[in-house]
């Protein structure tokens, strides 16, 4: 049994997007997403990929059937295995190690979070990064997770979500938070409100046109790096004009 890497051309470490280096799972309540939300079910995207392309379906599939079941150490296996493969295909093409986990799915049982905590502390000179709705009464895995070096960690708060983000939050300050809402500018309210304060966030500037998706410094997460580096909360909105984010 092998997991399977994706290609996601917003997170490429490099200009062609030929190195895969982002994993999925399929998304939603049935399948890897405990804490997903009406806000979220509502506009996921991956979840609509999934729809439009039955062989991505078919691979993310195939990664959850080979976990969902799995032992810790069998997990552990699986997991190594890939980000083993990964680095060395970096290496090989002397690219940099930036690793997206969840572009679909999220942790779906504390075992499997604390599987890959393990592996992350393995690779310390891959940089991941994850953004994830396993914080509430459903399942929280986010002390599993904090306060490791080569991961960045953000809460995906929406209004459905936002006072179990609070309590978080007001655990774990050094956490990240991904604010999701129809505006930019309602994002920035919903991080305010979980951090009492008055500091709205970074917009992703993809969205808003700042950046191109892919360019000579590879996708445009790791060409902004806010993310991978978990420098900043960051908003994300669902209204276009004019084919950008408001």
């Amino acid at each position: 049994m092998t997991l399977r890497r994706s290609s996601d051309r917003k997170v490429a470490n490099t200009p062609t997007n030929k190195i895969k280096n982002a994993f999925g799972l399929p998304a939603g309540q049935a399948y890897s997403c405990p804490g997903a939300t009406t806000v979220c079910e509502g506009v996921c995207y991956a979840g609509k990929i999934e729809n439009l392309r039955p062989a991505v379906k078919a691979l993310l599939l195939d990664n959850y059937n080979q976990l969902v079941n799995a032992s810790f150490s069998e997990m552990v296996f699986l997991i190594h295995e890939m980000i083993t493969d990964f680095a060395r295909e970096c290496d090989k093409k002397g690219a940099p190690k930036a690793f997206r986990i969840h572009w679909d799915g999220d942790f779906f049982s504390r075992t499997y979070a604390s599987a890959w905590a393990t592996v992350i502390r393995a690779f310390p000179d891959v940089t991941f990064w994850v953004y994830t709705r396993s914080f509430t009464d459903k399942l929280n895995v986010v002390d599993l997770l904090v306060g490791i070096p080569n991961l960045a960690v953000y809460l995906s708060v929406d209004t459905a979500n936002e006072e179990w983000a609070s309590v978080i939050v007001a655990e774990y300050p050094e956490i990240k938070i991904a604010a999701l809402s129809d505006t930019m500018a309602n994002a920035g309210l919903v991080i305010n409100e979980i951090r009492g304060g008055s500091r709205p966030g970074a917009k992703c500037p993809e969205l808003i046109g700042a950046i191109p998706l892919i360019s000579a410094k590879g996708g445009a997460c790791f060409a902004c790096q806010l993310c991978p580096k978990g420098k900043a909360d960051i908003r994300f909105s669902t209204k276009k004009v004019g084919g950008v984010r408001v």
